[in-house]
């Protein structure tokens, strides 16, 4: 176990970089939902690996063997685990709860008011009157896009369907739970912040080429982007809620060079061997975490074994010695001598 438990809590350091590359090979949809499901499962095993340390440690306590009737040196060879780090653990697994719980409500908090407060909205479009270039997209259900008149005025009419498509994008994919999961995996492991600024990215990406696919026209895509970052650059506008997807948000110069740019028509040779390295780190941090719990689970049942063991040998020999007790004190059928016919008479 004291080598099992530490593989989800070493292994993000070097998935993390992998992945990252992993995604800029990938399209942006797949890239997505790779550097989402990557974050959720390794923060999962480390949430398990502090969990069992601190198990492992709680094992050690004075009353934890006073209450199963165990010897400390028994406990300490069933657990093996310093007491120190397993209260270090232990403090770290409440710290991260705590503020993976903080998070989770802050995030869920700001995207319910950012709904609430959404402007009205007529077939899922809000236009503000404002002067101010900006436009953004509120999830819910079913969501809004809310652009200003100031952002109407810098585009023309098909830059302005690119970047509808756009922001309607964000809503039918559902961008903000890969945010939100990725946001949750940050606290849970350091090594995972490293994912949020390429899945915001690959976010971007996605709802690009969703409005390219919408309008068939990649440059004009492109065009709209710039010409939208341009204008609320200028007017230093960005009056988007926290949880809201903006078209100009991210690295705008990358966007559009990858419009302009055409998708590669084959895969890159490194990609299988990437994808197998990737595998199995996930495989190793799971593996460790799963082997982990199972030899704490086996010190488990073998100190309950030992318990029952103990404690059925005090019975058999009580049982034993009363036993013996009856037999002396209780006279068999034997040892009953009854009056003979001759003395009757």
């Amino acid at each position: 176990m004291v080598v099992d438990v530490w593989m989800p809590l070493l292994i993000p350091l070097l998935a993390v970089p992998l992945v990252r590359l992993l995604a800029d090979r990938l399209a942006p949809r797949p890239a997505s939902w790779l550097l989402a499901a990557t974050g959720a499962l390794l923060s999962g095993c480390t949430m398990l690996a502090l969990g069992l340390l601190t198990g492992a440690g709680l094992l050690r306590l004075g009353f934890v063997a006073a209450a199963e009737h165990l010897s400390p040196l028994l406990l300490r060879r069933m657990s093996p685990i310093p007491l120190p780090l397993a209260w270090a653990a232990g403090l770290a697994l409440a710290v991260t709860i705590g503020l993976a719980g903080w998070t989770l409500h802050r995030r869920v908090t700001a995207l319910l008011l950012a709904a609430k407060t959404a402007p009205s909205r007529r077939g899922g479009l809000a236009v503000l009157p404002d002067d101010l270039p900006d436009a953004y997209a509120v999830p819910g259900r079913p969501g809004t896009v809310v652009v200003t008149t100031g952002m109407l005025r810098a585009l023309d009419a098909r830059e302005r369907e690119v970047l509808l498509a756009h922001e309607r994008a964000h809503l039918s994919g559902r961008h903000h739970w890969f945010t939100l999961v990725v946001d949750v995996a940050a606290v849970l492991h350091p090594a995972l912040i490293a994912l949020r600024a390429p899945l915001r990215y690959h976010l971007e990406r996605w709802a690009d080429e969703s409005a390219a696919g919408a309008v068939g026209d990649r440059r004009l895509v492109a065009r709209a982007i710039a010409r939208a970052a341009l204008a609320g650059g200028r007017s230093g506008s960005g009056s988007a809620p926290a949880g809201a997807f903006s078209a100009t948000a991210g690295p705008v110069p990358r966007r559009v060079a990858a419009l302009l740019t055409a998708p590669p028509t084959r895969r890159s040779r490194l990609l299988p061997g990437m994808a197998a390295a990737l595998v199995a780190c996930v495989a190793l941090s799971g593996g460790g975490a799963l082997d982990a719990a199972t030899d704490l689970r086996g010190s488990m049942e073998a100190m309950e074994v030992h318990r029952h063991h103990r404690s059925g040998t005090a019975e058999t020999i009580l049982a034993a010695y009363t036993g013996r007790t009856a037999a002396v004190r209780q006279p068999t059928p034997s040892q009953i001598r009854l009056p003979s016919p001759a003395r009757t008479q």
